[in-house]
This record gives C-alpha cells, sequence and structure tokens, in this order.
C-alpha cells in the first residue's frame, strides 16, 4: 500500500477521507485542472461517495450562482476561462521573452480576451513558432494574477499570419500617395514612388509596414494588388484578406481533384430506383442532400411513415491525410458572400463528381428512418448506396406544387414523391412540437446584387413549408448519425449549444422584470420556458426586444469531442452529418460512419481520432471566422449604397444600448450605424445594463433595445462598413428601469457618476 491511500488514491493528488473539501479547495482544482473538472469526476477526486455527493452537487451549484464557477459543456471552469484546446494568435513577446498570445475567438461576454504565456520547453523539437503565427495549443491556468493567466503547449502551428495591411492607394492634393487602410483603427500610411509597385489610385492593395522616420506619417511598400475598390467583389474581397479566409486552391489540391477516379462501387446498396428528389435554393450549383417518404407499410405502425435522406458521399473521394483533406480541413466550412462562395472544396469535387446531379449515378450515405404517427422516431439503419436523384426541385417549385400549382417539372413527380413527403413532414413536426426547440422569430435578410456587384435590394425570404421540411429532415438525419455512433462507441464530433450560464440568465432575468415578466429562479431552464415567454409577448410591442434580448442571453454553437447536447434544438445527441461538401465535420462523422458500421474504404483513421478534439477546436474558430466575415460584407456593401445618401432620414431600430452611445439598425438594409451618446440631447445619459437602455438622469426619459427611431445618415465610410447616425426621435419615458425606480422615490442620482468637469452630452 506504500504511496497509495487505502482507497486507491495517489497521495500527491486529493486523498480521499472523511473530510469534504473547502470551497477554495474545490476552485483550486477546478483551476488545476480544466479537462477533469466535471461534477463526477470532482467527486472520484475527492473521494465524495453518498450524501457527499449530494453535497458537492449543492456547492457547486452555489458557486455557479455567486459567479466563481460557470459550466463549459460537462466541465465547470472559472469565469471567463479558456476551453482546454484553443487556438491563439501570437503577438508579441513578454520582459522574459515568452511568447505571448490571444485567443483567436470572441469571447461570448464581449470580455477581454486572456493573455496567455507560451513557454518552450527545452529540447522541443519541430519549428518553433514566432510572433504573427496562430497556432493550436493546450492552454493551463495560473494563479498569478499580476502576469498573463495562462500557460500554454503548443500542439501545431496552423498558418503564418501576414504581417501586413489592406487597404486602398488614395492620391492626395500635393500628389503624394496614402495608403487608407481598412481597419479605421490603423493609422494612415504614406507611399514612395518606389514602393507603389503595380498600384494605381483606387486599389485596393496588399501593403507592408517599413521603417519610418521620427516625424511624419508612417510608410509602407505595395506588395500586391488585388483589384479596384468599388468593382462587384471589393467588398467579399477585403473580408477574405482581413480574416485571412484561404482562398485560393493549391495546385496539389487542384490536381488531386482532376484526377480523382469513380467512385468505389463496393459495397454498397443499389438505390437508384428510389426516388430520391433534391430541393434546394434556386440559384444552388452543389447538391448534397436528397430525401424522400412513404407511409409505413407495417400493421405494428399505424400511420407510420419511413423517411430517408441521402447525403453525398464525400468520404468517397476526399480521404484521410490527402491533399483535398489537409485543405478542406484548414478551410473548415465553405464562406458564403452574395456575391461569390470560397468553397471548402474544389468544384470538380463539390460541384460534379459529389453532387447529386438529377438522372446522374452518385454515391451516397442513406439513412433510413421509422417514425411513430406521434413524430417519435421508432428506429433507424444506415448504408451505403449508389443513387440517383429522381428530379432537382427549388424550394419554390416544391411549394407552388404543394400548392396545386405544379410546373412541368414538378408535376410528374407530385403524387409519388412529394405529397407523400408532406405527409411525412406532418408527422416529424408533431414530434418537433413535443420536442419544443427554441422558436425565436428573427428573420434573417439577404442582400440581393445587380449585375455591376452594387446593392439592388434587401429582402427577407419567404419561410416556406418546404424550408421546414428539409430543415427537419436533416434535423433527425443528424441525431440518427449521433446515436449510431453512441451505440457503437465510436468517437465522433458532436455540434453542441450549451444552455445559457446562470450569469445571463440573472441578465434576462432582471430585463424581463422591467416588462413585467417573471422567469424561475434556479430552475435548470429549457427551451419551452423561453417559448412560453416568447409566446406572451408575441403582437405586442415588446415583440421584437423579448426575441433580441431571449437570442443574446443564449450561449455560442461549436464542435466538441465531449457531448453536452444542443439546447437549442432541445435535443440530447447531435451531430452534422447532412453537408459533408461543405462542412468538414460532416466529413468526420461520414468516416466515422463508414469505420463504425464496416461499410467499405475512407473510414476514420486512428490518427483522426487521436487528433479529433484538436480538429473540433480548428473548425469551430474556422466558422466563427466565417461568420465574421460574411457579417463584414454585409456592411460594407450597405456602407458603400447608402454613401450617396447622407443627410437621408431612415426609419430604423435600436440593436444595440452601449454606455457610448445606441446601434440602430435599419430594417430595410440589414445594416447597422452608431449614435454617440453625446449627440442625443442635454440631458446626462445612464447605461442602465438590466434594462438595455440608455435613460436621461434629469428626465428620465431615453432609448431602450428595439425601440423604433427616426434617424438622420451623418456619415458614412464605406471602406469600413461603418455608419454615424443623428437621433430625431425624442426620448420617451422607461417605465421599470433603475433610473425612474430612484426617481419615483426620490433618490436622485443613480448609477453612472460624472467625472469632475465632466459635461453632459449636448446635440450637435
Amino acid at each position: 500500500m506504500s504511496g497509495r491511500s487505502k482507497k486507491g488514491h495517489d497521495k500527491s493528488g486529493p486523498v480521499a477521507s472523511d473530510f469534504r473539501p473547502s470551497r477554495e479547495q474545490l476552485l483550486a482544482f477546478i483551476n488545476e485542472n480544466p479537462d477533469q473538472a466535471g461534477k463526477r469526476e470532482i467527486a472520484r477526486a475527492f473521494g465524495l461517495k453518498g450524501p457527499d455527493r449530494v453535497w458537492l452537487k449543492d456547492t457547486l451549484r452555489a458557486l455557479e450562482d455567486e459567479g466563481l464557477l460557470e459550466r463549459k459543456a460537462k466541465k465547470l471552469v472559472r469565469p471567463g476561462g479558456l476551453p482546454h484546446v484553443v487556438v491563439l494568435d501570437i503577438f508579441g513577446r513578454g520582459s522574459d521573452g515568452e511568447l505571448l498570445a490571444r485567443p483567436s475567438e470572441t469571447r461570448d461576454d464581449n470580455g477581454p480576451a486572456p493573455l496567455v504565456a507560451i513557454r518552450m520547453p527545452r529540447g522541443a523539437k519541430g519549428r518553433a513558432p514566432g510572433v504573427g503565427e496562430r497556432v493550436l495549443a493546450k492552454v493551463f491556468p495560473v494563479e498569478d494574477a499580476q502576469g498573463p493567466a495562462y500557460t500554454a503547449r503548443v500542439l501545431k502551428i496552423i498558418d503564418k499570419r501576414r504581417e501586413s495591411v489592406l487597404g486602398v492607394v488614395r492620391v492626395i492634393a500635393d500628389g503624394s500617395w496614402r495608403l487608407e487602410p481598412v481597419e479605421r483603427r490603423q493609422a494612415e500610411y504614406a507611399i514612395d514612388a518606389d514602393h507603389r509597385g503595380d498600384a494605381s489610385p483606387g486599389d485596393l492593395v496588399e501593403a507592408e509596414p517599413i521603417s519610418a522616420g521620427r516625424y511624419g506619417l508612417p510608410r509602407a511598400k505595395v506588395t500586391r494588388a488585388l483589384g479596384r475598390m468599388g468593382d462587384e467583389k471589393s467588398a467579399s474581397l477585403i473580408a477574405i484578406h482581413a480574416h485571412e479566409i484561404p482562398h485560393i486552391f493549391p495546385e496539389s489540391v487542384l490536381e488531386e481533384a482532376e484526377t480523382a477516379a469513380g467512385f468505389d462501387t463496393g459495397p454498397r446498396e443499389d438505390w437508384r430506383n428510389l426516388p430520391l428528389i433534391t430541393i434546394d435554393p434556386s440559384d444552388a450549383r452543389d447538391h448534397d442532400d436528397a430525401v424522400h417518404a412513404e407511409p409505413d407499410e407495417d400493421e405494428r405502425n399505424p400511420g407510420g411513415v419511413i423517411v430517408t435522406v441521402a447525403i453525398a458521399d464525400v468520404a468517397a473521394y476526399v480521404r484521410p491525410d490527402s491533399a483535398m483533406d489537409r485543405e478542406a480541413q484548414k478551410r473548415g466550412n465553405s464562406v458564403y458572400f452574395p456575391d461569390r462562395v470560397v468553397p471548402m472544396l474544389p468544384e470538380r469535387i463539390s460541384n460534379d463528381l459529389c453532387s447529386l446531379r438529377e438522372g446522374e449515378d452518385r454515391p451516397a450515405l442513406a439513412v433510413r428512418m421509422v417514425f411513430a404517427a406521434d413524430g417519435r422516431k421508432l428506429r433507424h439503419t444506415f448504408h451505403r448506396i449508389v443513387m440517383r436523384s429522381a428530379a432537382k426541385l427549388s424550394y419554390s417549385q416544391a411549394q407552388t406544387a404543394i400548392d396545386g400549382a405544379p410546373d412541368e417539372i414538378a408535376k410528374p413527380h407530385l403524387e409519388t414523391v412529394l405529397k407523400p413527403l408532406w405527409e411525412g413532414y406532418r408527422i416529424l413536426k408533431r414530434g418537433r412540437e413535443s420536442r419544443q426547440p427554441l422558436e425565436l422569430d428573427l428573420p434573417e435578410r439577404r442582400i440581393l446584387l445587380k449585375e455591376d456587384g452594387t446593392v439592388d435590394r434587401v429582402f427577407v425570404p419567404e419561410r416556406l413549408d418546404a424550408h421546414k421540411l428539409i430543415e427537419e429532415c436533416m434535423i433527425q438525419a443528424n441525431v440518427a448519425a449521433a446515436e449510431t455512433l453512441e451505440a457503437k462507441r465510436q468517437k465522433l464530433v458532436y455540434r453542441i449549444h450549451d444552455s445559457p450560464s446562470l450569469a445571463k440568465q440573472e441578465a434576462l432575468r432582471e430585463f424581463l422584470q422591467t416588462i413585467g415578466i417573471s422567469l424561475a429562479r434556479g430552475a435548470q431552464l429549457r427551451p419551452k420556458a423561453f417559448n412560453a415567454i416568447l409566446e406572451r409577448v408575441e403582437g405586442t410591442e415588446n415583440d421584437v426586444l423579448v426575441n433580441e434580448v431571449v437570442l443574446r442571453s443564449q450561449s455560442q454553437a461549436a464542435y466538441e469531442t465531449d457531448n453536452i447536447g444542443h439546447f437549442g434544438l432541445n435535443l440530447h445527441r447531435y451531430a452534422h452529418f447532412t453537408s459533408p461538401i461543405r462542412r468538414y465535420a460532416d466529413l468526420i462523422v461520414h468516416r466515422a460512419l463508414i469505420a463504425a458500421l464496416g461499410l467499405g474504404k475512407g473510414g476514420i483513421t486512428q490518427a483522426e481520432e487521436d487528433r479529433m478534439a484538436e480538429v473540433a477546436a480548428l473548425i469551430s474558430a474556422a466558422e466563427r471566422r466565417a461568420m465574421a466575415a460574411e457579417r463584414d460584407t454585409v456592411d460594407r456593401l450597405v456602407a458603400a449604397h447608402l454613401s450617396g445618401r447622407i443627410g437621408e432620414v431612415f426609419e430604423g431600430r435600436v440593436a444595440g444600448v452601449t454606455k457610448a452611445g445606441l446601434f440602430v439598425k435599419l430594417p430595410d438594409y440589414a445594416a447597422d450605424g452608431f449614435v454617440p451618446v453625446s449627440t442625443l440631447g442635454d440631458d446626462y445619459y445612464i447605461y442602465d445594463e438590466a434594462s438595455q437602455a440608455l435613460a436621461g438622469e434629469r428626465s428620465g426619459r431615453g432609448y431602450r433595445l428595439a425601440d423604433p427611431v427616426e434617424i438622420r445618415l451623418a456619415e458614412v465610410v464605406p471602406l469600413a462598413g461603418s455608419m454615424r447616425f443623428e437621433m430625431l426621435t425624442e426620448p420617451k419615458p422607461l417605465p421599470g428601469t433603475k433610473l425612474s425606480f430612484h426617481k419615483a422615490k426620490g433618490k436622485g442620482r443613480v448609477g453612472q457618476k460624472r467625472r469632475p468637469g465632466q459635461r453632459a452630452g449636448r446635440r450637435k
């Protein structure tokens, strides 16, 4: 028994005994073991059993309520803590020569990103990372509050970040050249005559900062001209370069795609006689999913339905560690802009060999799902098949056919394919209604461009039953994939969505109180609790406001190897399976299914399984990068579209409230601008976080999130995608805010205090 406790625990760790650990000991263990800080692991580490485990659960919940812990996946971490594996950007060196980095992903709570120190161990093999590079690393929290919050061990150097500036070349009055950076926070650069390269005035360029004298503007050297600013693709081009999105396929990848041979036919089932059809947007170029439904003839399942979903078998062409695979993993996903797509895979694969084209033989992975009449899934099976799509329909074609006006393409399939699909959807819908996923009503707007690439109009696409049908079929296929892999004990990448943190729940609770709605405290919230609130405000003046605030209370979805379920969809097991052409996560799941079910070549390898947690972190970061690039492109397009309308008045809605002012969204243009607090009037405005409002100190009147307002366009910077507005709508009473409560009680000033000599904001 030497060196061991009587319960078999190492003496170097927490020793199992009759005592319960203190709160400080629990926090210390969680801080030092971020990858082992689940309730079960903590109980095991301290030797807690029986009633002690109940005590532990209550203690951990109390620490969460006090804001000392928060839950991420199945683990408990200190607030603002990083996941154990994270993507870092190295930006400099510390006083001891160690590399300093910050997470490349933005935080959900918009707080400051923690500082990470990278200390390279002696004798480390391989090339050491340097300043300006992006790395995948394991991070470990440290107790020293004076230094970086974490240390890190580099797992992989992802890519070298360009030490360059993206901007537009301008010529000023004296004939000298300037570089106007895309990022407004960057300084303007001077460009000498011998450093202009092939650029012309008005070009979007990459430039490299060079040494400069003590006086005057910093100088830069043009390294590459990217195109004309104002050309049809300049907005997306800026986003691609600013967010470092890989968009040019290496020759080795293109060569591998062009020489790809036909798919392996064995072992595959021949399903070419099953009338699977694709239903996609009218402008879709690739088709990675096909669907079919039919009544279940089994007398033990009266009123039931069999739904089949077939997905393009990308794994038949893109093999682990091939050139295409490495590039796809680097990209993580396809990125969609209003004027172009940056695909994850070469077009030879995505738009040709793997696209489920009408009337052509294609390899696929299919799942056959049997549902009871009430929407419950009874069973499912996966198959590796050869299929032949019976028809290619758009959403509007399919919907119009069901509504009684089929065109020549849809008409032959109306009775045999479309009507059974809609009957299947009615059954799946019953299951969805019973499950009660989160039902936010926040329609997404799309930008339609003219031929010259400028904005034609912004519109909200009609939400058809055809969209909902395909969406629910895909959700059920994703669930089936996760369930099958779990049953086979096969490691996989889950699509997870955590429940709102306690801090966000409390903020939402405080806000709802300001409009007379209560939210239960302490209970484990489920989506139906939010749905009840959304139903209560539907059609009222608070409808948009509450939908916005509930959305902001939600966590961000991600890819993880540890499953916590999907809160928004209210599902216990969920994995992306249905879009391997455009998402690398789905390709991993396909390979896992092939290996787990013995479906032939192209299955997941041991090396892939060993790196799965790292890959999950990489593709989560790539997804957020894509979202930011898509959002920035829309902002620049709309800003350019409105640049000639300065001084005009628009109808808007308050989309964000900060101490510095208001963000106002223009619903007709899917973009927003800023109203500085200093321009709001002669009152002193106080930020009320709970009410999401700016309230005048003297009047108690102000502006709240989602308020409809009238604004004047005062300034536009198309290059940065930013707009500044002047508020025309007068402030209104704000019942329920802290300021109004204190004024009603005669308690005077509350909240933010004015600094000595500070003047109240006045309208300019």
